[in-house]
């Protein structure tokens, strides 16, 4: 009874408000009056609001001040009754008594269509201001049946704020604040003098409630919702440095911290690693989220986007704390965990992860994550070469995506800083280009064709070309193909076998590889040529180490003939990737088979040498190899096979 007397006083206020004789006006004041009569004479206070005329006065409000403002340049005489008898304060009220019952929802269908139909900036009005501030406190309550309304009346609030940026500080206030900072003031005047401290939000404050309504079950909310948050974080930049300091800050913890909820939702003992290293991307705009696993990929397809677009400060702000909230305070704990199935899950959605981000300055913070976190990197690398085939698996799709980021500092961390010293080379007086080739590698120097493990069952005219003098010049294209094509005798090769079974295609995806990487490194600058070979002053050649990366590569490619085919796949997948990369050092240490190697040092050559010997060895005790061989190869390939 208490609320609906003050009701009542209000209201009879309104009614004796002068009334100016215009007939737009007293057609206006006729509206506004039919409403305040229901609240004063009604005795029902059960009837829904919608089976009223409050709707239709509301509307028929809207449509004369809509059409007043476009009759006339100046403020007109409707627009000042609304203001001066701060009817917006009292609908505002009337909502958040539901008084009658879904008035809420009707009073955020007028502030919507008020906000989105009029021109002026009506934000600049404390009358105005301040019930929008209110109301906007009033959305997503628990239990809300408005959601709809108000994610179109927040929107609105938005769009308005973007055509009048330096508005969005006052937005941001608590209504008291709000109110006070206006009671002696013009609104140009509190331009001027807003300070940091404005734009604290109180706890219900507009990027909260737009937050709540982002995670709604009904796909228009949430996309009106997400459409907010993104207009508002492309004007977090607007005015002095540090102004909107705050609301940055609150933003980016408030979306860091619902990718957090999101992935501690997902069900790891369900998920498959399989399933999770090559999930489609969703859509944040996708009407769609069936799953968990969606749901937290949606939302970080949508910070994705906001910090791609949004301002350098903000994007910088939310990135940092998706670094802090979700990888090191989640993330890092799952991947140190000493279980194998919280391993592999996390290694494989952080898989899923790195493919997804698109975002520079999420990408930064994901390499920042992986490059650079103590531990983190080390273990990921070891993973490589895991217990489990699985989390190998896992973490070497990993490395291969990471590989495939627009970003030097992956190569330039995992490889190439463990090769500008190039003394993987011997380093003689005359230097390493005078000497007499030694592709093998091995410790003990020897060339191929004495290796045991490398001659044994080859036929003389299947071995690689002898190579009794090095050019200055490193050798050509065709030289490197055709020495490592000769590592591969002809009694274990299969293409013959098959009269479509030519080396075409792989031609062709080697060529696009090459090209994908070509485009990939084109803005990284690199050098033409390799740095200065390495000297020894002493006469003992520095230790070479080849880095973490190449090292359990090349150990895993060592014994490529006792572990999975799928493994294998993903192993050479990289190598191939690592080869595809036009860098001097890559070219050198990788491609060319020439190279004189320091004493303890392997290249990709010397180890795939040591390969094809072990091999040769056990195929001595395989009968019927050619036929198996085709079987293989017509499985691999996908052909049936009986198909002989």
């Amino acid at each position: 009874m208490e609320m609906f007397s003050k009701l009542s006083g209000m209201l009879l206020n309104a009614l004796e408000t002068r009334e100016p004789t215009a007939d737009l006006l007293d057609s206006f004041i006729d509206h506004w009056r039919s409403i305040t009569n229901y609240y004063i004479q009604t005795t029902d206070d059960s009837r829904p609001a919608s089976q009223t005329d409050i709707p239709w006065r509301l509307r028929q409000m809207t449509d004369i001040l809509v059409y007043e403002e476009k009759q006339q340049e100046e403020p007109g005489r409707c627009l000042e009754f609304l203001l001066q008898n701060r009817l917006l304060e009292t609908l505002c009220t009337l909502g958040k008594a539901q008084y009658p019952p879904g008035m809420s929802q009707q009073v955020l269908l007028f502030f919507s269509r008020l906000l989105s139909q009029m021109q002026k900036p009506l934000l600049q009005l404390v009358p105005v201001r301040t019930p929008v501030q209110k109301l906007i406190g009033l959305c997503a309550l628990p239990g809300s049946c408005t959601e709809k309304e108000e994610a179109q009346f927040l929107l609105a609030v938005c769009s308005r704020v973007s055509q009048d940026p330096h508005m969005l500080r006052y937005i941001l206030q608590p209504p008291d604040r709000l109110l006070a900072s206006n009671q002696s003031t013009d609104a140009a005047s509190c331009q001027s003098e807003a300070s940091a401290s404005s734009a604290v939000q109180s706890e219900r404050g507009l990027l909260w409630v737009l937050l709540q309504l982002s995670s709604s079950q009904r796909p228009a909310v949430r996309l009106k919702a997400c459409e907010g948050l993104l207009q508002l974080a492309s004007l977090l930049d607007v005015g002095p440095p540090g102004e909107l300091w705050a609301a940055a800050a609150q933003l980016g913890q408030l979306l860091a911290g619902r990718l957090q909820e999101l992935y501690s939702l997902l069900p790891l003992e369900e998920l498959q690693a399989s399933e999770l290293r090559s999930w489609p991307r969703p859509s944040w705009r996708s009407e769609s989220q069936a799953d968990h696993m969606t749901r937290f990929l949606t939302w970080l397809d949508f910070l994705d986007e906001l910090t791609a677009d949004a301002p350098q400060a903000l994007s910088l702000q939310v990135s940092q704390c998706v670094l802090q909230r979700w990888l090191m305070e989640t993330l890092r704990p799952q991947l140190l965990n000493a279980c194998q199935r919280s391993v592999l899950v996390s290694t494989s959605v952080l898989c899923c992860v790195v493919r997804l981000v698109r975002s520079p300055s999420l990408l930064d913070q994901l390499l920042e994550f992986l490059l650079r976190t103590p531990s983190v990197l080390q273990l990921l690398l070891r993973h490589c070469d895991h217990a489990s085939d699985q989390i190998s698996m896992a973490s070497l799709s990993l490395v291969d995506e990471l590989l495939q980021k627009p970003h030097r500092d992956v190569l330039d961390t995992l490889v190439l800083c463990f090769l500008e010293s190039r003394h993987y080379l011997t380093s003689p007086a005359g230097g390493a280009e005078d000497q007499q080739p030694d592709s093998d590698g091995s410790n003990d120097g020897q060339d191929p064709e004495d290796d045991p493990f490398f001659s044994d069952g080859f036929p003389d005219d299947h071995l690689p070309p002898p190579r009794l003098h090095q050019p200055a010049a490193p050798g050509s294209a065709a030289d490197i193909i055709n020495s490592f094509l000769g590592l591969v005798p002809v009694q274990v090769r299969s293409a013959h076998l098959l009269q479509d079974g030519g080396y075409e295609s792989y031609v062709l995806d080697a060529r696009s590889l090459v090209s994908q990487c070509q485009a990939l490194s084109l803005q990284w600058v690199w050098p033409q040529t390799p740095p200065p070979p390495p000297t020894c002053s002493s006469g003992e050649e520095a230790h070479f180490f080849e880095g973490h990366l190449l090292r359990v590569l090349f150990e895993r490619l060592g014994r490529m003939l006792q572990q999975p085919y799928e493994v294998n796949l993903q192993l050479t997948g990289i190598l191939s990737r690592l080869c595809a990369f036009s860098h001097p050092l890559l070219d050198e240490y990788l491609l060319d088979p020439f190279i004189h190697l320091s004493a303890g040092s392997r290249s990709l050559f010397a180890v795939l040498v040591r390969v094809v010997g072990e091999l040769m060895e056990r195929i001595q005790h395989v009968a019927d190899l050619p036929q198996r061989l085709l079987d293989t190869r017509r499985h691999l390939l996908g052909l049936h096979l009986d198909a002989r």
